[in-house]
């Protein structure tokens, strides 16, 4: 190639407006050969309720595809009243063979975890789990947010592992990647269809959420219950409603995020708090506010983690800090250093989820006094699969 850039396609598209052609172009380059193209290289720059419209780069694709931004602004001026496309969701269907995922790490609390989603709409600038969608040929940023695959057979698949004799009942974490309840599930239910089949087995879930769309389900969460074989836990990362809609923009409001654990443990669910992550900063000065909050309103136990920014998510959540707090943009990433051996992010079994150094002694700390005042200080009694009746695909239940 040429240049480290270069123009790989360019048409014409016929309209009716101010100009008879539009042009548009993509670039395309070797990822191995060149420096990245701007990250912010999109033309959906103002796409509304969205976390990042950025597109870091897939770390395993040879070849990045961009938007020409030049050719946008052309046509802006031959147009004035030209619009760039809406950036819509856009649903795939996944077809998976199966639901229960499995991992051995020795810091993630849980074994066996099923993801009715992979991506989601949520839009938290922060997730840890947008790299995940490197592996499907999309990017970690507008893509994870935007491109979400859809697994409507979950519930059939999770009957059928469940009704295997190999499946020894014990806790699911529901989800261990992705929000199960964003905001695709009001429509296509497969959470639900999902805790029918929980319900259905008593096989113990626990939820990770911050969404009150939960509380749809709290009849099935409570025949759970009933057996010690459910628990929610609510994410609440700031009380500030403001914040919550530029870091996580389509995930449920505070105050909502707080009735939800109201409603939950008024209905015997029993429920906690996470707030992770928290980002030194950002929002770590809210710790001792989020988890009173909790308290009041129901929880009975909280846990943390420390902000977690692997491969593309390093370079979203540094660009939505210069586009929404610019001013504090060196600080939350120095301090994040701090707690990261001078790096942005570290994996290493048994610091990546606290960190290390002084900062993130002080988060250990603050967190712990915190709990203590709310009373949110002391470990959950494990949920139980005592109740477990493992299913037959004939429609029989037998017990274990």
């Amino acid at each position: 190639m040429k240049s480290d850039i270069q123009r790989f396609l360019c048409f014409p598209q016929k309209l009716s407006g101010a100009c008879e052609s539009r042009r548009r172009a993509i670039y395309v380059r070797v990822n191995n050969s060149h420096p990245p193209i701007s990250r912010l290289s999109s033309p959906f720059s103002n796409a509304h309720g969205r976390g990042t419209t950025t597109a870091p780069e897939n770390r395993f694709d040879q070849i990045e595809v961009a938007w020409d931004l030049e050719a946008f602004e052309e046509i802006r001026r031959l147009d004035p009243e030209f619009e760039p496309p809406p950036l819509k969701t856009v649903y795939f269907r996944d077809d998976s063979q199966s639901i229960i995922s499995r991992n051995d790490s020795p810091d993630v609390g849980f074994d066996a975890s099923l993801n009715p989603y992979r991506g989601c709409e949520h839009g938290c600038a922060y997730c840890y789990a947008r790299p995940t969608h490197d592996y499907l040929g999309f990017n970690a940023g507008i893509d994870f947010e935007s491109k979400i695959m859809v697994k409507r057979d979950a519930p059939a698949l999770l009957r059928k592992e469940l009704a295997s004799t190999h499946w020894k009942p014990k806790v699911l974490a529901c989800s261990g990647v992705t929000d199960c309840y964003q905001p695709v599930e009001a429509k296509l239910k497969i959470t639900r269809g999902c805790l029918e089949v929980l319900a259905e087995t008593r096989n113990p879930v626990a939820i990770v959420t911050k969404n009150y769309l939960v509380t749809r389900d709290i009849d099935l969460l409570s025949e759970l219950a009933a057996h010690n074989a459910a628990m929610v836990y609510v994410s609440l990362t700031t009380l500030d409603s403001g914040l919550a809609r530029k870091l996580e923009p389509r995930a449920s409001s505070p105050s909502m995020r707080l009735r939800a654990i109201s409603k939950l443990r008024a209905s015997g669910v029993r429920v906690g708090v996470s707030t992770a992550p928290m980002i030194p900063g950002l929002n770590d000065h809210e710790l001792p506010a989020l988890l009173s909050a909790a308290a009041d309103a129901g929880a009975e136990t909280a846990f943390y983690t420390a902000v977690r920014l692997p491969w593309g998510v390093a370079d979203v959540f540094s660009d939505w800090l210069e586009q929404h707090v610019p001013g504090q943009k060196e600080k939350v990433l120095g301090r994040i250093r701090e707690m990261r051996d001078g790096k942005l992010n570290d994996s290493s079994f048994g610091e990546r989820m606290r960190g290390s150094g002084m900062v993130a002694e002080e988060l250990k700390a603050l967190f712990r006094v915190s709990a203590r005042r709310a009373g949110l200080d002391k470990a959950p009694t494990p949920l139980s699969a005592a109740a477990f009746r493992r299913p037959a695909l004939d429609g029989q239940m037998t017990l274990l």
